[in-house]
């Protein structure tokens, strides 16, 4: 079996993953949307790996949830079918009620796209912001200080 997506690093998290025909316009480079199902698919495998548990489970369990309240690009380089590329996750901002990740991708050697990724906590249900549970907040902080120390 192929895998489309795996990661190879922890600190700092790095995601391989595969772009796929279908990611593709006619002129076979990755569409503009997909680098956002990109960026949002690294952030929840860096969730599972930050939690200990998958992602939507464990924010379940502690009563939060991270919707998207900012989400920015800049393009480097194109990508085609079949081609491998790493997105590199690391903590930019840790604020009140939001935090930023910086997701940096690089394919041939060079820089693809930079992407942040600003989610915002929510009571699980309600859609209200909260503070940073503890359990976010601690894990945040303890990789940020794992990936300082790389």
């Amino acid at each position: 079996m192929i895998s489309t997506e795996y990661v190879v690093n922890e600190a700092p998290f790095v995601i391989r993953r595969r772009v796929k025909w279908g990611d593709c316009d006619p002129a076979g480079v990755v569409y503009t949307v997909t680098f956002s199902e990109y960026v949002i698919s690294a952030a929840e495998l860096f969730y599972g790996h930050l939690l200990g548990g998958t992602p939507q489970r464990v924010k379940d369990e502690h009563g939060f949830g991270t919707p998207t309240r900012a989400l920015a690009f800049d393009f480097r380089a194109s990508l085609w079918p079949d081609e491998e590329f790493d997105m590199a996750v690391y903590v930019e901002n840790i604020g009140q009620r939001t935090y930023t990740l910086h997701i940096a991708g690089s394919v041939r050697g060079q820089a693809a796209f930079d992407a942040r990724l600003t989610p915002i906590c929510v009571a699980r249900g309600e859609r209200r912001a909260i503070a940073l549970p503890d359990i976010l907040r601690d894990a945040l902080l303890g990789y940020q200080h794992d990936c300082e120390q790389q």
